[in-house]
């Protein structure tokens, strides 16, 4: 069985006071791309999610968590 995870992206952004176009563009991704890990429609690769938790300000661990709908 496959873990499902939920993305926390979007409420880390919201609570920094950030748009997800400048999130993307200081990251280097599209904004489409990161809207697809907001998502889940894929995962960032770990060099991304790593640029991007330092960005926010959070742990790499805090940008997913585990999905609650799932045993």
């Amino acid at each position: 069985m496959v873990m499902q995870m939920k993305s926390r992206i979007d409420e880390i952004i919201k609570m920094r006071g950030y748009k997800k176009k400048y999130v993307a563009e200081q990251i280097g991704v599209s904004a489409n791309q990161l809207s697809n890990w907001i998502a889940g429609k894929n995962y960032p690769t770990l060099d991304k999610a790593f640029k991007l938790a330092e960005f926010l300000g959070v742990k790499v661990e805090d940008l997913y968590e585990k999905d609650k709908g799932q045993p």
